[in-house]
């Protein structure tokens, strides 16, 4: 369900489900979390494919977010589709997380 690839020191995550809801919320969180153990970690979180993200969705990425910023890495957001982007923006939650519309675009911003 939780695909992590490395594109040298960042780590990019991508998910095998279209949805992210309280039936998994909990095991994404707890995999994506891990990658912060390490101080100055750096995390993109790639949205291609996934459509809905409810409520327990979005406090896993709020809290995998305080997890980055507790251990000083960065976490970003790449590939929303249009209803997540649309919910982020509903919760003002783009205000919280770095989003870009483009993976390349996010693996740059790094740089």
């Amino acid at each position: 369900m939780v695909n992590i690839e490395k594109s040298g020191d960042i780590e990019i995550v991508s998910f095998s489900t279209d949805r992210i809801n309280a039936l998994i919320a909990e095991e994404i969180r707890v995999q994506i979390a891990k990658l912060f153990d390490n101080q100055h970690a750096k995390v993109i979180i790639d949205l291609k494919g996934v459509f809905y993200i409810d409520s327990s969705g979005f406090g896993c990425l709020l809290s995998i977010l305080r997890a980055a910023k507790n251990n000083y890495g960065s976490l970003k957001i790449a590939n929303p589709e249009s209803p997540v982007r649309s919910l982020f923006e509903t919760l003002y939650l783009h205000t919280v997380f770095e989003i870009y519309n483009d993976a390349g675009e996010c693996l740059r911003s790094f740089r």
